[in-house]
């Protein structure tokens, strides 16, 4: 075989293997990827049966019941639909009812069951895609566009 054989197949495994790491990489990304979705995202069917994602809203006036030990229920909505989270742990202390909030979790028989929960940091603080939804509502009451 040929200098310049040789030199053209290393290449070509070189490139093959480093196809197959990029494939690889990607593929973990992929599965570790949350994404953002709103109550009515979830109303509209566009969420998969045991995906994680991030639900983000408002915590609907209300509806926090601490009445199941650790474990809190409550709802969050985009004032256009509604979505009924439950959380086990300790909440942070800026989760209110009337405040934004986004829950990281799945939904289990139509239960969104959230494993972490982080609540706004100040008053100006909301999701993009829940301001939009509830702009778009007519009932938004925030500075700014």
């Amino acid at each position: 075989m040929k200098r310049k054989h040789k030199r053209l197949s290393f290449v070509l495994v070189a490139l093959v293997l480093l196809g197959g790491a990029a494939a690889l990489v990607l593929n973990a990304f992929e599965e570790n990827i949350v994404f953002f979705q709103s109550p009515s995202d979830i109303a509209a069917g566009k969420i998969g049966d045991d995906r994680r994602f991030r639900l983000g809203g408002l915590v609907e006036d209300g509806s926090v019941d601490r009445t199941g030990g650790e474990t809190v229920t409550f709802r969050v909505t985009d004032t256009a639909n509604t979505v009924s989270v439950s959380y086990t742990g300790i909440l942070p202390d800026l989760f209110r009812e009337g405040q934004g909030v986004v829950a990281e979790g799945r939904i289990v028989n139509g239960v969104f069951v959230a494993d972490e929960v982080l609540a706004k940091h100040d008053e100006n603080y909301m999701p993009p895609e829940v301001a939009d939804a509830i702009k778009k509502s007519g009932q938004w009451q925030g500075s700014g566009n």
